[in-house]
């Protein structure tokens, strides 16, 4: 489908996606006022950029800290290399975890496998993750506890020119 909108809004229109839909009960119509078009034209380009499998998924970022979840930990393994990818899916399914995936190791550096939980006191995520690890027979493997201490910036992620790195 060959979308109605100008190159120029169709740029609009990815910035603007990519900091969220308004909370408002037509957001589209919202965006095709700001780019000066038409909530149609709008669903349509939005429509045909899923179909191009521009979109992974459509979530919300939810600002748990807010929520008063304050203990946030960074659980990093060292996982045997034939083991990591099962673990890392059984992992990312578990309750409690929000994010798990795979990152090399690095000098120094011995951990593979990274897991973020997330909960109200860090008593509770200490000991949640330790019985995911034991529920997964790596309490003997090495691993550490990250807790963040203090949060500078969370948002989804950016894409368009304006916002890319």
């Amino acid at each position: 489908m060959t979308s109605t909108l100008s190159l120029e809004q169709q740029q609009q229109l990815r910035r603007l996606l990519e900091n969220g839909l308004p909370l408002t009960s037509r957001p589209y119509q919202t965006f095709a006022e700001q780019i000066n078009s038409t909530e149609q034209a709008v669903i349509a380009h939005v429509k045909d950029l899923d179909q191009q499998g521009l979109f992974r998924r459509f979530g919300i970022v939810v600002k748990h800290r807010a929520l008063g979840i304050n203990a946030n930990v960074m659980l990093v393994m060292d996982i045997e290399d034939e083991r990591v990818h099962q673990l890392g899916k059984a992992l990312g399914q578990a309750p409690g975890v929000n994010l798990c995936y795979r990152r090399p190791r690095r000098p120094g550096w011995p951990y593979n496998l990274f897991c973020m939980v997330h909960g109200r006191d860090r008593q509770a995520v200490e000991a949640h993750v330790a019985e995911l690890l034991t529920q997964h027979n790596i309490l003997h493997r090495p691993h550490h506890l990250l807790f963040s201490t203090r949060a500078f910036k969370q948002r989804g992620a950016r894409y368009s020119q304006a916002g890319a790195v």
